[in-house]
């Protein structure tokens, strides 16, 4: 409808989080229109609490008859709230780490239509970052950095962020059944809506780091999974450059592996064979293998800088900014 406000809805995964969720439901804004608590078989019985406690006709509690991640509590909230015709779908941890009065300030790139999925960066503001415990601050590093490769997204940072937005196209083409149930589920979230080019933005938004959110933050970095990552970037760039297209960046890629890679197999070929033959390596064979591997490593640059270059630009959905600003 013309003129129309966007349906606005949260999700709060709660485990663990009897002591701050309902300050959390209560501190979230009228322009929500629906609240999911999903307790995610929470040991306090977040739920009950919840719902014994909290008045707000707006809440609804989901629960899990066993524990599935934070992955898992979402699933349910996005399936609930698209059921329910949600346009923007916002997340946010029952545990206080966020504030509910920044969702405007999130949603906002959806809701003017430049936008698909909107994340929270504690980046951007280095005096806030001066605050970030030192193992926190060089976890989320290493991670955004690891993620920039992995999903594709080289513009954002702080990957980890659990405040996020995503607008009902994209969440609606995400094969929710597959996203990752547990702490891989933000960088797995990212990594699916690469394949679906749809436009992410990042949004200065404070955070806080009490002992708890800590402990938290170490526990992140020691569930850093290489093998996830490792897999979701060869998904990615298979998509991407064999699957759903193929251009300039297939070609250096192809050039840049099969190049760089006979140079090294050639290379180690010819250096056993020096060895068993109790001769030196003769200075062409260097030329030759050591070209090859420069040669490769070039064309990888290049496809690099491609990647770099190919950030989706083009936001899925299509009208609704057009009726909500009317």
């Amino acid at each position: 409808m013309a003129g129309s406000a966007p349906r606005i809805a949260v999700v709060v995964p709660c485990f663990r989080v009897r002591r701050q969720v309902l300050q959390v439901i209560g501190r979230i804004g009228l322009e929500v229109e629906r609240i999911y608590a999903v307790d995610d078989f929470c040991p306090e019985q977040s739920g009950a609490l919840i719902e014994q406690q909290c008045t707000d006709p707006r809440v609804r509690v989901l629960r899990h008859a066993e524990n599935q991640g934070v992955g898992g509590a979402m699933v349910t909230g996005y399936r609930a709230a698209l059921a329910d015709g949600a346009d923007i779908i916002v997340k946010v941890d029952g545990d206080g780490q966020m504030d509910p009065a920044m969702i405007t300030r999130l949603i906002r790139p959806i809701v003017i239509g430049v936008a698909d999925y909107a994340k929270g960066n504690r980046f951007f503001d280095l005096e806030h970052v001066r605050l970030m415990p030192r193992l926190r601050l060089f976890g989320n590093a290493l991670l955004s950095l690891v993620n920039k490769v992995a999903s594709g997204y080289w513009q954002i940072m702080d990957p980890t962020n659990g405040f996020t937005a995503i607008h009902r196209t994209a969440l609606a083409a995400l094969p929710l059944a597959k996203i990752d149930r547990g702490y891989f589920f933000e960088s797995d979230m990212l990594f699916r809506l690469y394949t679906l080019r749809a436009v992410v933005r990042d949004i200065p938004i404070p955070s806080s780091f009490g002992d708890e959110m800590r402990d938290r933050g170490a526990g992140r970095i020691a569930r850093f999974s290489p093998f996830k990552f490792l897999l979701a970037m060869m998904k990615r760039n298979f998509y991407a450059y064999f699957v759903l297209d193929c251009n300039a960046g297939t070609l250096q890629l192809c050039l840049g592996l099969l190049i760089g890679g006979s140079g090294v197999v050639f290379g180690l070929i010819r250096w056993i064979q020096s060895l068993l033959a109790g001769f030196p390596l003769t200075v062409e064979t260097l030329v030759v293998a050591g070209l090859a591997v420069l040669a490769g490593i070039q064309f990888l640059l290049g496809a690099l800088h491609y990647d770099i270059e190919n950030v989706p630009r083009q936001p899925l959905q299509a009208g609704d900014a057009a009726e909500w600003s009317a």
